[in-house]
């Protein structure tokens, strides 16, 4: 709780009251919450005793968060030509989530806040002094946390974690139940529209909802459980084994059965390369392969009829998740005969790597509130369409084609994944200048004779 120096007046006298208020991101965009940046720790020092998880957390997506040049590019590109009010509001809000510690500081408080001003702790993104001074939550949406940090390196405060027997000779310590809930992930992986409401981004409410939520305790899997127990060769899925990290949560601190990790690893393989953290790419490559599984049914084949079942066996929210509309999941199909000529295809990705408008493609597509899609997430006044794949649950497609009497078919189905269309790319950046890698879920091949 931070103290706020309040002038009211009343029948012409002024008198003053101090009122607590959470510093939180709900009231980041008021200046009576703005803190100074040296009140937050720079990670590197963290870095000094926690030297194994800051070597984890460096190149991650968290630590990327602000400087992620995809993201960069996209969120100043759909800022360009708007004039709606409530469009421009949502446009220039990216910056809560992604460069948190900047909106508490004072800036950036906007999208379109020149990047070249931004201080170097509010550009480390999401970062050990921003989870670890966390104590609350004011909504699960849009980054309600509620943020206490120290005083800076020399009075670093209280750091928070899940831990009821830490001890430190920097920086005082407390047990949070929070630390150990999804609420600190969900927060900021559920986004509405600031103006509009519609709901962009449902990662949190698809958990809940989902098997691996609270509704069955004996079946709950936090956010935690899978994100931050996977390293190297150990996806962490819902699919395969989460077995414990044993090390130490500090360099010299005792044993551990169990240390989270803290790479964070999503879907994206293809920024983290960029910052030095190939190996976070692949550990999101892993983890992408152990998410889903793929079957097909050729029962009525000789009909031109086959049957495609894809089941999220692995992720605890709907495949694919977060910002839906720009994610991309889709099916790649190809049928041919036994002299190798095309029978069917769909969802082949062309010589620029853009996939046809006919794919069987799992996302959402938004709506300006009149029926028609829209690209821009700023405008999205509805849901058109939101077909993805929830937890533990199957989707089933059926393709059609011409029937053949007699012969062998060769059918190879996959499963493919990008974090961004390279059209939307090409048009942001210029085209051949950012290519991203589509990677294959899962793969099923198989021939049948007629």
């Amino acid at each position: 709780m931070d103290a706020v120096l309040r002038c009211l007046s009343l029948k012409g006298l002024v008198f003053f009251v101090f009122i607590a208020v959470p510093i939180g991101i709900g009231t980041a965009f008021s200046s009576d919450a703005v803190l100074a940046p040296g009140r937050f720790i720079d990670p590197a020092t963290c870095g000094d005793c926690h030297s194994g998880i800051y070597s984890q957390w460096t190149a991650s997506m968290h630590h990327l968060s602000h400087s992620d040049p995809v993201y960069q590019a996209l969120s100043q590109y759909l800022l360009k030509g708007l004039s709606d009010p409530g469009e421009i509001a949502e446009s220039e809000s990216c910056v809560k989530c992604h460069t948190p510690v900047g909106v508490l500081t004072g800036y950036p408080l906007k999208t379109s806040d020149d990047p070249s001003k931004v201080s170097s702790i509010a550009a480390q993104g999401i970062q050990c002094d921003y989870c670890h001074s966390a104590t609350g939550v004011t909504r699960m949406v849009n980054n309600g946390l509620i943020i206490s940090p120290g005083l800076g390196e020399d009075d670093p405060g209280v750091k928070r974690g899940p831990r009821d027997d830490a001890e430190s000779d920097y920086h005082d310590t407390a047990y949070s139940p929070l630390h150990t809930a999804s609420d600190i992930c969900g927060t900021c992986h559920n986004v509405s529209h600031v103006s509009f409401g519609t709901k962009l981004e449902t990662t949190y409410d698809e958990w809940i909802k989902g098997p691996f939520g609270p509704a069955d305790p004996s079946q709950t899997i936090t956010c935690q459980g899978c994100h931050m127990v996977q390293r190297p060769g150990v996806p962490a899925t819902a699919s395969t084994d989460r077995p414990a990290h044993p090390g130490r949560a500090s360099d010299d601190g005792p044993e551990r059965a169990h240390v989270r990790t803290h790479v964070f690893v999503g879907a994206n393989t293809a920024v983290p390369p960029g910052f030095g953290g190939a190996d976070k790419a692949a550990m999101a490559l892993e983890r992408l392969q152990n998410c889903a599984e793929l079957s097909l049914d050729t029962d009525w084949i000789a009909a031109g009829r086959l049957g495609i079942v894809i089941k999220n066996t692995g992720a605890g929210h709907d495949l694919p998740t977060g910002l839906t509309d720009v994610r991309q999941m889709w099916l790649s199909i190809r049928i041919n005969d036994a002299a190798g000529k095309p029978v069917f295809s769909s969802g082949v990705a062309d010589k620029n790597g853009y996939v046809p408008d006919d794919a069987i493609i799992y996302n959402t597509v938004f709506g300006d509130g009149k029926g028609n899609p829209v690209l821009n997430i700023a405008k999205a006044r509805e849901i058109l369409k939101d077909r993805r794949v929830p937890p533990g649950k199957s989707l089933r497609e059926e393709v059609r084609f011409t029937p053949i009497d007699k012969g062998v078919l060769t059918i190879e189905v996959k499963l493919l994944y990008r974090s961004a269309p390279q059209k939307v790319l090409d048009l942001v950046l210029g085209k051949g200048k950012q290519t991203l890698p589509i990677v294959t879920m899962e793969e099923v091949n198989t021939t049948v004779t007629l």
